[in-house]
Protein backbone atom coordinates (compact mmCIF):
# COMPACT_ATOMS: atom_id res chain seq x y z
CA UNK A 1 0.00 0.00 0.00
CA UNK A 2 1.73 3.37 -0.70
CA UNK A 3 1.64 6.46 1.65
CA UNK A 4 0.33 9.44 1.16
CA UNK A 5 1.19 12.81 2.37
CA UNK A 6 -1.36 14.26 4.31
CA UNK A 7 -3.86 17.04 2.60
CA UNK A 8 -2.79 20.51 2.68
CA UNK A 9 -5.18 22.46 5.08
CA UNK A 10 -8.86 22.18 7.55
CA UNK A 11 -10.31 24.93 9.20
CA UNK A 12 -11.39 23.62 12.65
CA UNK A 13 -14.27 26.61 13.55
CA UNK A 14 -15.93 26.76 16.69
CA UNK A 15 -16.90 29.25 19.22
CA UNK A 16 -14.02 27.98 21.88
CA UNK A 17 -15.59 29.11 25.05
CA UNK A 18 -13.50 28.20 26.43
CA UNK A 19 -11.14 25.62 24.51
CA UNK A 20 -11.52 22.27 26.57
CA UNK A 21 -9.04 19.34 26.69
CA UNK A 22 -11.43 17.82 23.68
CA UNK A 23 -10.80 20.30 21.78
CA UNK A 24 -7.07 19.49 21.98
CA UNK A 25 -7.31 16.22 21.41
CA UNK A 26 -9.65 16.97 18.17
CA UNK A 27 -6.95 19.59 17.08
CA UNK A 28 -3.84 16.84 17.64
CA UNK A 29 -6.16 13.96 15.42
CA UNK A 30 -6.88 16.49 12.58
CA UNK A 31 -2.82 17.31 12.65
CA UNK A 32 -2.34 13.50 11.97
CA UNK A 33 -4.44 14.33 8.97
CA UNK A 34 -3.46 17.55 7.41
CA UNK A 35 -0.21 19.41 7.34
CA UNK A 36 -1.95 22.96 8.59
CA UNK A 37 -5.62 23.38 10.29
CA UNK A 38 -6.55 26.76 11.11
CA UNK A 39 -8.32 27.02 14.08
CA UNK A 40 -11.46 29.81 13.21
CA UNK A 41 -13.13 31.35 16.29
CA UNK A 42 -16.24 32.92 16.02
CA UNK A 43 -17.34 35.45 18.10
CA UNK A 44 -21.15 33.66 18.05
CA UNK A 45 -22.62 36.81 20.30
CA UNK A 46 -25.72 34.37 20.00
CA UNK A 47 -24.34 32.31 22.27
CA UNK A 48 -23.78 34.92 24.65
CA UNK A 49 -19.73 33.76 25.34
CA UNK A 50 -18.45 34.14 29.00
CA UNK A 51 -15.08 35.29 27.24
CA UNK A 52 -14.39 37.81 24.93
CA UNK A 53 -12.97 36.86 21.25
CA UNK A 54 -9.37 38.08 22.02
CA UNK A 55 -9.43 36.30 25.35
CA UNK A 56 -10.64 32.88 23.71
CA UNK A 57 -8.06 33.64 20.65
CA UNK A 58 -5.52 33.79 23.80
CA UNK A 59 -6.59 30.83 25.51
CA UNK A 60 -6.23 28.56 22.30
CA UNK A 61 -2.69 30.08 21.72
CA UNK A 62 -1.51 29.09 24.89
CA UNK A 63 -2.91 26.02 25.06
CA UNK A 64 -1.71 25.09 21.45
CA UNK A 65 2.04 26.44 22.46
CA UNK A 66 4.55 23.91 21.07
CA UNK A 67 1.89 22.69 18.79
CA UNK A 68 3.29 23.13 14.77
CA UNK A 69 1.31 23.82 11.61
CA UNK A 70 -1.84 25.93 13.30
CA UNK A 71 -2.92 29.03 12.67
CA UNK A 72 -5.84 30.73 15.08
CA UNK A 73 -7.58 33.52 13.77
CA UNK A 74 -11.25 35.03 13.98
CA UNK A 75 -13.95 34.40 11.88
CA UNK A 76 -17.35 35.80 11.20
CA UNK A 77 -19.75 35.51 8.00
CA UNK A 78 -20.03 32.32 6.15
CA UNK A 79 -17.67 29.01 6.54
CA UNK A 80 -18.07 27.55 3.05
CA UNK A 81 -16.03 31.19 2.35
CA UNK A 82 -13.78 31.24 4.51
CA UNK A 83 -12.74 27.56 4.11
CA UNK A 84 -12.35 28.66 0.08
CA UNK A 85 -10.37 31.73 0.69
CA UNK A 86 -7.71 30.07 3.34
CA UNK A 87 -7.59 27.51 0.27
CA UNK A 88 -8.64 24.59 2.80
CA UNK A 89 -9.92 21.26 1.21
CA UNK A 90 -12.29 20.49 4.71
CA UNK A 91 -13.41 21.25 7.77
CA UNK A 92 -13.50 19.31 10.91
CA UNK A 93 -16.13 18.95 13.43
CA UNK A 94 -15.82 16.80 16.63
CA UNK A 95 -18.83 14.68 17.41
CA UNK A 96 -18.94 13.20 21.13
CA UNK A 97 -23.30 11.97 21.12
CA UNK A 98 -25.44 11.32 18.78
CA UNK A 99 -26.73 14.21 20.16
CA UNK A 100 -23.96 16.29 18.40
CA UNK A 101 -24.02 14.93 15.65
CA UNK A 102 -27.75 15.43 14.20
CA UNK A 103 -26.95 19.26 14.36
CA UNK A 104 -23.50 18.54 13.07
CA UNK A 105 -24.75 16.65 10.04
CA UNK A 106 -27.20 19.05 9.19
CA UNK A 107 -24.72 21.84 8.89
CA UNK A 108 -22.59 19.49 7.21
CA UNK A 109 -25.04 19.17 4.45
CA UNK A 110 -25.74 22.93 4.33
CA UNK A 111 -22.29 23.27 4.04
CA UNK A 112 -21.87 20.69 1.35
CA UNK A 113 -24.94 22.63 -0.56
CA UNK A 114 -23.25 25.76 -0.53
CA UNK A 115 -19.59 24.18 -2.04
CA UNK A 116 -19.68 20.66 -2.72
CA UNK A 117 -15.87 21.36 -2.81
CA UNK A 118 -15.22 21.57 1.07
CA UNK A 119 -15.79 18.31 2.78
CA UNK A 120 -16.66 17.60 6.56
CA UNK A 121 -14.93 15.20 8.50
CA UNK A 122 -16.37 14.36 12.20
CA UNK A 123 -13.62 13.32 14.26
CA UNK A 124 -14.09 12.08 17.96
CA UNK A 125 -12.04 12.41 20.81
CA UNK A 126 -10.75 10.01 23.26
CA UNK A 127 -12.96 8.55 25.70
CA UNK A 128 -11.63 10.24 28.81
CA UNK A 129 -13.07 13.51 26.83
CA UNK A 130 -16.53 12.45 25.01
CA UNK A 131 -18.58 13.97 28.09
CA UNK A 132 -16.75 17.01 27.72
CA UNK A 133 -17.59 20.72 26.43
CA UNK A 134 -17.48 24.20 27.26
CA UNK A 135 -20.80 24.68 28.82
CA UNK A 136 -20.33 21.86 31.51
CA UNK A 137 -16.90 23.01 32.14
CA UNK A 138 -18.33 26.64 32.67
CA UNK A 139 -21.06 25.34 34.73
CA UNK A 140 -18.78 22.95 36.79
CA UNK A 141 -16.25 25.90 37.46
CA UNK A 142 -18.81 28.65 38.37
CA UNK A 143 -20.21 25.94 41.17
CA UNK A 144 -16.61 25.76 42.45
CA UNK A 145 -16.06 22.58 41.21
CA UNK A 146 -12.95 21.07 39.82
CA UNK A 147 -11.94 20.80 36.25
CA UNK A 148 -8.55 19.91 36.29
CA UNK A 149 -7.45 17.74 33.76
CA UNK A 150 -10.62 18.75 31.12
CA UNK A 151 -9.35 21.86 30.71
CA UNK A 152 -5.68 23.69 29.66
CA UNK A 153 -4.58 25.09 32.81
CA UNK A 154 -4.57 28.47 31.39
CA UNK A 155 -8.79 28.08 30.86
CA UNK A 156 -8.84 27.01 34.56
CA UNK A 157 -7.52 29.97 35.77
CA UNK A 158 -8.94 32.70 33.45
CA UNK A 159 -12.11 30.66 34.89
CA UNK A 160 -11.11 30.89 38.20
CA UNK A 161 -10.52 34.96 38.12
CA UNK A 162 -14.00 35.30 35.96
CA UNK A 163 -15.90 33.47 38.78
CA UNK A 164 -14.02 35.01 41.71
CA UNK A 165 -13.94 32.11 43.14
CA UNK A 166 -10.68 31.19 45.46
CA UNK A 167 -9.35 28.19 44.78
CA UNK A 168 -6.76 27.08 47.85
Amino acid sequence: MESREPAQIAVYPGTFDPITNGHIDIISRALRLFQNLVIAVSPNPRKAPLFTLEERINMIHEATEGMTHIHIEPFDGLLTSYVRNKGAVAIIRGIRAISDFEYEFQMALMNRKLDNKVETLFLMPSNEYTYISSSLIKEVSSLGGDISGLAPKCVEEQLLKKSGINKK
